[in-house]
């Protein structure tokens, strides 16, 4: 009596994992051997049973999904290579879940699956199901320093100009006197020429003095 309903269970498991059914079926491909190279393990039953607990694990977290047990995973077409399709039935195992659920429940859990089989999402391929994303790792310094950092820049440059900028403005207020004086000094210092005699001016407003007109007591008692 138990042989039939052995059959019975075999061919219904073979039914439900079929490669051809390609909307709930998906194909896992391992590299054990690069990635670990000579600390490689081999894949057994055990494996496959932790493989197995870790899709039920990731289903478990899908609402609605929370009684999926190991027995609900089925793994078919096994290969020394280590590749094989697997599929997640219902409780009563007469039909598979969507491939939507499955494809979000593993996309939620790659990470813990990868890291119970000691590898990435390049050596642990689920074929239908992309790739997650890498977290963005943790900048060295934190983010508040580097901004702290740049403002403190930027206000020591405004400082720097702001200074060199007085300097400069003192610089020019200081020589523009100077210049004046000598304009000035210029100015009182300058002889002029008449009829063709040089004559040292006496007032700019009176004109200058010619000693050829000027009579000896003028000379001595100028007005």
């Amino acid at each position: 009596m138990l042989w039939p309903l052995f059959f019975l269970v075999t061919a219904i498991h073979a039914e439900l994992c079929q490669p051809a059914d390609a909307e709930n079926a998906f194909k896992v491909r391992l590299s054990i051997k690069t990635a670990l190279g000579d600390k490689a393990y081999a894949w057994d039953t055990n494996e496959e049973y932790l493989f197995k607990a870790m899709v039920a694990f990731s289903m478990r977290k899908v609402p609605n999904r929370e009684t999926t047990e190991i027995s609900h995973v089925l793994l078919c077409n096994v290969t020394q290579r280590v590749s094989f399709w697997f599929v997640v039935t219902d409780p009563s195992k007469k039909y598979t879940l969507p491939a939507m659920e499955v494809q979000s429940a593993i996309r939620m859990s790659r990470n813990r699956i990868n890291n119970a089989f000691f590898l990435n999402d390049q050596t642990l391929e689920f074929l239908k199901i992309p790739s997650t994303l890498a977290p963005p790792s943790d900048p060295a310094v934190p983010i508040w320093i580097i901004v702290f950092g740049v403002i403190f820049c930027i206000v020591i440059v405004a400082i720097t100009v702001l200074i060199l900028s007085g300097i400069r403005q003192h610089r020019r207020n200081n020589d523009g006197p100077s210049e004046v004086e000598d304009a000035e000094d210029k100015c009182e210092t300058t002889i002029t020429v008449e009829n063709g005699i040089p004559c040292d001016p006496l007032d700019t407003k009176d004109g200058c003095l010619n000693d050829a007109f000027v009579t000896e007591g003028e000379r001595l008692t100028p007005l």
